[in-house]
């Protein structure tokens, strides 16, 4: 890196974090724009990882890796916002499922789209290879962590 004020020998978390913070900027200003001005970065966590068939605040947490205390808020916030609601079990009467509603589902396409555009333009400064090659290396750290292996 040419910046005089950045390390020479930056840790790949520091990387990945600069990284992130574009993509994100970017999809907060495309749900801005969409009208979907009140979703913050915390509720970022949620809308991936809600299936068609519901998922419990436990398994949501899992998912994002995420304490279940700050997943239950996050889900409240937008529970209260109309992003999601929740349903009794039918597997578990101890238990609800989180469902996103309609205006949830509409989330969905803005931050697709926005996340498309952000990987062609990051494909565009490197190469179409080089971003496969990363999402590939990446898939697999993050499977071999998640198994254990």
């Amino acid at each position: 890196m040419t910046d005089a004020n950045f390390p020479s020998d930056p840790l790949i978390g520091l990387l990945l974090r600069l990284l992130y913070q574009h993509y994100s900027q970017d999809i907060d200003t495309a749900l801005r724009d969409a009208g979907f001005g009140d979703i913050r970065p915390a509720h970022a966590n949620v809308f991936p990882f809600v299936p068609p068939e519901g998922i419990t605040v436990s398994g949501l947490a899992e998912l994002a890796r995420m304490r279940k205390q700050s997943m239950a808020e996050a889900v409240e916030q937008l529970e209260r916002m109309g992003y999601v609601e929740r349903r009794p079990n039918p597997q578990d009467r101890r238990s609800r499922l989180v469902f996103l509603t309609e205006r949830g589902e509409a989330v969905r396409p803005v931050t697709h789209t926005t996340a498309a555009r952000v990987e062609k333009r990051w494909a565009d400064l490197t190469s179409p290879d080089e971003l496969e090659e990363l999402r590939a290396r990446l898939l697999r750290l993050l499977t071999e962590l998640r198994t254990g292996s």
